[in-house]
């Protein structure tokens, strides 16, 4: 759906009265586009005295086809103050080496005379060590306030991450520093990734990482189970749209669109496991990649809620997901297998006649606390995204001033797209993710509902 108000702060008079009233002003997000640089510009990469990653950051940027900017001072402890690099695309900070709250201060050293300059839809990445609990980790743990904060003073697109990099998962953070800087992150901001020990294959060629994978879709007939199977499919995989027979039509078209395979099964149905089970040991041998997309809504206060519309939001959002994964953790999910729930910002946040739905993707969260450690065991990962105010035919329902609410209520002021959600499960697919395990990202342009 067009976001009209953001159409509008484009034109003339737009720009006046957003620069007279200081009205929200949307930049227009730059997402993935095939041959475009992954940045607007170079990056400045940077560390603290005693950093164990800015090594690794160098090479892997070099890789990624991103250009480093080394303005005088950036090789100092505290990051110099002769700053040359105009309108930089990154700043990636190795902030590892601070152990001391005292040595908080070497990240206003680094950023201070550099934030303001960023360019339009620019990157802020800081790199740290996962907090233990003693006291050598407080100041680790202050780096999560710092960079919330610098996603809510960034404009113009601009976003900002941490990244907490356990001792041992050095060589795990290629394919997460590879999203972050680039346009497929372009609604993921203010967000804390945990890198831990796990298995990490780097795939022949980073623009097709899912070549040979089988992927599953359930809800992928429309919005963004579709937009999930577009993009796996772009990035490799073979999938298998799932979704109930009344939405057959547009199952077979997505299909046939990422040249995957459409399965027609309500997936609440006590026989829906044992039947996928048996579709993809027969038809593929197994499958790869797991997506828990499907979902629904039944809104109602909880006074005015029927028992029914409690059981089906808890049945298809939530139960259907967990027998799924206890049918395929038998066998069918091969080695290095990709669980993947999607959530809601709603389960983080609540939302007034949505206990069901809240219930659920709170439910969905859950799931991926208690299964991370099983499908570590096996060379696999779980993780989940958690969406914000994505532009769907469900919001453009919405009445006008709450989706407007919805859509401003962010440090970017805009909704997200259904791609941004897609692109982020994507991510998470990679063979390379391996030590991405555990992990919830928001997909909401730092919503400023919920922590």
């Amino acid at each position: 759906m067009t976001d009209r108000y953001q159409r509008f702060t484009r034109s003339g008079p737009g720009k006046f009265l957003v620069a007279r009233l200081g009205l929200p002003n949307p930049e227009p997000l730059r997402r993935h586009d095939p041959g475009q640089p992954p940045l607007p510009g170079s990056a400045v990469v940077g560390a603290a005295k005693g950093g164990r990653l800015e090594e690794s950051v160098r090479t892997i940027l070099g890789r990624s086809g991103i250009e480093i900017d080394d303005p005088v001072g950036v090789g100092s402890p505290a990051g110099g103050r002769n700053v040359t690099v105009e309108r930089p695309g990154a700043l990636v900070f190795d902030a590892t080496g601070i152990d001391t709250v005292d040595r908080l201060r070497e990240l206003y050293d680094f950023f201070h005379p550099r934030i303001r300059g960023i360019a339009a839809c620019g990157r802020v990445v800081v790199l740290g060590t996962t907090p233990d609990g003693s006291k050598d980790t407080i100041a680790q743990r202050a780096l999560e306030g710092f960079t919330r904060s610098v996603g809510k003073e960034l404009k113009r697109g601009a976003t900002a991450q941490l990244v907490y990099v356990a001792p041992g998962a050095e060589d795990g953070i290629e394919s997460t520093l590879r999203f972050l800087l680039s346009a497929k992150s372009a609604y993921v901001d203010a967000q804390v990734i945990r890198i831990g020990p796990g298995e990490v294959t780097r795939p022949a060629n980073w623009l097709t990482p899912l070549d040979g994978k089988v992927a599953l879709v359930t809800g992928g007939s429309r919005g963004i189970g579709a937009s999930i199977a577009d993009v796996l499919a772009r990035d490799g995989a073979h999938v298998v749209v799932l979704d109930i027979p009344a939405q057959g039509g547009d199952l077979s078209e997505v299909a046939n669109r990422v040249r995957g395979s459409s399965l027609q099964l309500d997936i609440t149905a006590p026989e829906a496991p044992a039947k996928l089970v048996e579709y993809f040991t027969a038809r593929h041998g197994g499958v790869d990649i797991v997506v828990h997309n499907a979902g629904i809504t039944r809104d109602k206060t909880l006074a005015k809620m029927t028992e029914a519309q409690w059981d089906s939001v808890l049945s298809v959002n939530l139960a259907s997901a967990l027998r799924i994964n206890d049918a395929l953790l038998d066998g069918t999910l091969r080695p290095g297998g990709r669980i993947i729930g999607v959530s809601s910002i709603g389960g983080i946040a609540g939302n007034v006649g949505q206990t069901n739905y809240g219930a659920s993707k709170a439910g969905v969260i859950g799931m991926v606390n208690a299964y991370a450690p099983l499908l570590a065991e096996q060379g696999g990962t779980i993780n989940a995204v958690a969406p914000g105010f994505i532009e769907t035919k469900m919001t453009a329902a919405m009445p006008l001033v709450i989706r407007e609410a919805g859509r401003r209520m962010n440090s970017m002021s805009q909704g997200g797209l259904p791609v941004d959600v897609a692109e982020t499960i994507a991510w998470y697919a990679n063979p390379a993710s391996g030590s991405v395990n555990g992990n919830v990202v928001r997909v909401c342009g730092q919503s400023l509902l919920g922590a």
